[in-house]
């Protein structure tokens, strides 16, 4: 009872710096949208009242002792303009600054009613208390809850599947390709070779012997293209010494000199370790073909839930994601894992891509 106490005598000043800035951020934002400033100030004011809503459920979570779970992280991906119409449609921030609107009122009932009971109707303290948390839990389920962020959520993983699906045939396909117009050509030219050999060991020696040892050059070749098209689909070095052995070897094939530090306690899931290491080795393949750089770095570390890639080098700049290029492929395959991918390429120079993906540990996922 004394934790609802504290929640419905806090519930004032709380509300009160809520709803100062719902008016402040999200009414300003409104009036000012038929300006140019008007709408990213709006999306900024609403990115704002998510974090207003995480303050209500922690808040109800420590002292109503009601389960109140997190809304996923909005993604925000594209361009400046995608970016802010992604917050103006966001469901839970305009149920959060909805929120901030109503609580309002509610604080200065709750904070009253529980501040006299105190005083003067101990008796009836215990009841008026109860009720009063009970309504809290009411509105903070009602309007804070995952209820709508759930379906988008559910929308949001369906159109993940799509792009995994797609990413997925798109790689058989270029391995069919890559088989079909590489190693099998190769091969089916060593065999004509060696039934010529075969013909001509009897009657001209010499003949033969050149052409298997043309037949030989043409093994190591069809075994070199095998061997590049394995490591294109799952690099043993990976399976065997971890992200960083891989990332260094990775780094040998590059251009210019790359700098590659890895921070890792423990390994992450073959999943988690198999996409950052195709997207570093993405990445570095475009440092090789188009920044023009003289270095580059690649960082990686954990935090608390998440492994982060960072990649950077000093060529001329200017990528964009946007312009078709593989970068925004990238994007894509990432944000179907529930990653990010941020790129600060200004003209000129230096380029920074940094990628985010959830972090799950290879001791889990044996469990």
């Amino acid at each position: 009872m004394w934790k609802e106490v504290v929640h419905l005598l806090s519930n004032l000043p709380v509300s009160l710096v809520a709803f100062v800035y719902v008016t402040v951020a999200v009414v300003v934002g409104a009036a000012l949208s038929v300006t140019v400033v008007g709408l990213p100030l709006l999306a900024c004011g609403l990115a704002g009242t998510r974090l207003l809503g995480r303050v209500e459920r922690a808040r109800a979570r420590a002292l109503l002792g009601m389960r109140a779970e997190e809304p996923s992280r909005l993604p925000l991906r594209g361009g400046p303009a995608a970016r802010v119409w992604a917050l103006l449609r966001d469901p839970v921030a305009w149920r959060a600054a909805l929120f901030g609107f109503v609580r309002l009122p509610w604080g200065v009932l709750t904070f009253t009613v529980t501040l006299v009971a105190l005083v003067a109707l101990w008796p009836a303290l215990p009841y008026l208390v109860r009720a009063m948390a009970t309504l809290d839990r009411v509105m903070v389920r009602g309007l804070l809850g995952p209820s709508d962020e759930l379906e988008r959520r559910v929308a949001e993983l369906e159109s993940d599947r799509g792009v995994v699906v797609d990413t997925a045939a798109a790689d058989l396909r270029r391995i069919e390709r890559d088989l079909h117009d590489g190693a099998q050509a190769r091969l089916v030219a060593l065999a004509m070779g060696l039934g010529l050999a075969k013909e001509k060991a009897t009657e001209d020696p010499q003949a033969a012997a050149r052409m298997v040892e043309e037949a030989h050059g043409e093994v190591k070749l069809a075994l070199r293209e095998l061997r590049d098209l394995a490591r294109g689909i799952h690099p043993a070095v990976l399976t065997d010494r971890g992200l960083d052995a891989a990332l260094s070897s990775v780094a040998s094939r590059c251009t210019v000199p790359v700098t590659v530090t890895v921070d890792l306690p423990e390994r992450p899931a073959p999943a988690t370790e198999g996409t950052a290491y195709f997207t570093v080795s993405e990445l570095l393949q475009n440092v090789s073909k188009h920044a023009g750089a003289r270095r580059a770095t690649v960082d990686v570390w954990r935090t608390e839930e998440y492994l982060l890639i960072q990649v950077t080098d000093d060529g001329r700049g200017g990528a964009d994601p946007t312009a078709g290029s593989g970068l925004a492929g990238l994007a894509e395959r990432l944000g179907a894992v529930d990653g990010l991918f941020v790129i600060d390429s200004p003209p000129g120079g230096p380029t920074t891509v940094t990628a985010e993906l959830p972090w799950r540990s290879r001791a889990a996922v044996r469990r």
